[in-house]
């Protein structure tokens, strides 16, 4: 065991070198058009990597059609300019160009992986995609019936009820209470109309972010940025989104289900990212849940009891709210028993805090298990999107062992009674032994 430990500790300071090697690399850089970006050069790889973000994503889509982002994120590499859905696919298997859209509640993003021999048509193809996307009917209709399916999937997942039912009860009247995918009643509704206008409206320079790594210097990274998204409008057309506050504290959601499992699903008021507590928030958090096999609720849950196979916590910071979320699954006449644990377990971490061991592996595993973030050009370039996105400091990474170190046993016990003792709002979907409406 303590051989097991000498190694695990020298692989995180291996780990955590390399990821401190690469944020001293990190450059900003002003491209000609004045677009700003991270660079990071790293000319031993001959590949470029490139992640991108603007603000706006599902909570801009209209009120009455949640999933026009969705849509829009499935449909960009589905033919742009001249280039049809089937002759964009074939450029891009033909290079080896990977080219992936996402949205998430608060942005759309982007991601491009090339081979540095084929940057210039990547660079091209991913132009066309952002400022030329065709649209056409076929490709619009088959990304339709794929997500309406998926939708249709989701209406019998205990997973995919829980959920999206935890999110609506905690956020009612709120973008952030809408599915992302959309539904059933509005997806059928988008509208090619409704994607050209999300494009026109989100995609802009003014609320753009950019990270670049790879075999590529800032002469060359500047012409790039500039080629791809030179031409998008300067500024996005965005909904006013108002501040969030979290609803259905001590509230239970019983949905009966015919399933094997029954998923339980969690969650309070988290911390905001700016937060001045937000370390000590991760560091309780993850000795809540987030430590895997180290976590109180995993030890409980499943080592202890053998209740559940898989038992997690996470914070989720968001621009307009933030909230600490968790969810298992378990056999439907173990669920009540499973609930009562957590709830506990939650109890008795916010009453007693952790204790002083529980509190040192948690920062030691905080602060190599970072590392792991930096071990490609696109988990780098991910990494600093997300740093700019939450405005946190090109020297975040060399910072932020420190701040977790920073962390005292008296601010763990603070913070996790602040945190923890606001009670919970609680999904749970399937087979409802042991529950009633009182209970």
């Amino acid at each position: 065991m303590e051989l097991a430990r000498v190694a695990l500790t020298a692989a995180f300071a291996l780990a955590l070198a390399t990821a401190a090697d690469a944020a001293s690399k990190i450059e900003p850089i002003v491209s000609p058009g004045g677009l700003k970006a991270w660079l990071v050069r790293e000319p031993a790889v001959p590949m470029v990597a490139m992640e991108y973000a603007f603000r706006g994503g599902a909570d801009a889509d209209p009120v009455d059609k949640p999933g026009v982002a969705n849509m829009v994120a499935a449909l960009l590499d589905e033919g742009a300019g001249e280039l049809s859905a089937r002759v964009f696919q074939e450029r891009l298997e033909e290079r080896a160009i990977q080219m992936t859209f996402s949205a998430g509640r608060d942005q759309f993003r982007g991601s491009l992986l090339t081979l540095d021999d084929n940057l210039d048509q990547a660079t091209e193809m991913l132009r066309l995609a952002l400022t030329a996307p065709r649209f056409d009917a076929e490709p619009v209709e088959r990304i339709r019936s794929q997500v309406v399916a998926g939708l249709r999937r989701a209406t019998t997942s205990p997973t995919d009820i829980a959920n999206q039912r935890w999110w609506a009860e905690a956020f009612p009247d709120h973008p952030y209470g809408r599915p992302d995918s959309g539904t059933l009643t509005s997806v059928p509704q988008v509208t090619i109309d409704d994607l050209r206008a999300y494009v026109r409206q989100v995609l802009a320079r003014g609320t753009l972010t950019i990270a670049i790594v790879g075999d590529i210097d800032a002469e060359r990274a500047g012409r790039l940025i500039d080629r791809v998204f030179g031409e998008l409008p300067a500024k996005a057309a965005l909904p006013t989104i108002p501040p969030a506050t979290m609803q259905g504290l001590g509230k239970r959601v019983l949905i009966d289900l015919d399933v094997p499992q029954t998923v339980i699903d969690f969650g309070g008021p988290g911390l905001a990212r700016h937060d001045p507590d937000f370390f000590t928030a991760y560091v309780v958090n993850h000795i809540l849940g987030a430590g895997t096999h180290t976590s109180r609720l995993y030890r409980e849950v499943r080592q202890v009891r053998g209740l559940a196979y898989s038992m997690r916590t996470s914070l989720i910071w968001l621009e307009h709210a933030a909230v600490m979320v968790g969810g298992t699954a378990t056999r439907g006449d173990r669920a009540k028993e499973t609930l009562t644990v957590i709830e506990q377990e939650i109890k008795r971490l916010a009453e007693d805090g952790p204790t002083q061991d529980e509190l040192d592996e948690a920062k030691s595993y905080l602060r190599g298990a970072y590392a792991i973030a930096f071990d490609t050009s696109s988990k780098i370039a991910g990494q600093l999107v997300q740093i700019q996105l939450d405005n946190l400091g090109i020297d975040y990474p060399e910072r932020r062992g420190a701040m977790i170190d920073a962390v005292t046993l008296a601010d763990a016990k603070r913070v996790a009674e602040s945190l923890l003792d606001k009670g919970l709002l609680v999904t749970v979907v399937g087979r409802m032994q042991g529950f009633n409406k009182t209970n």
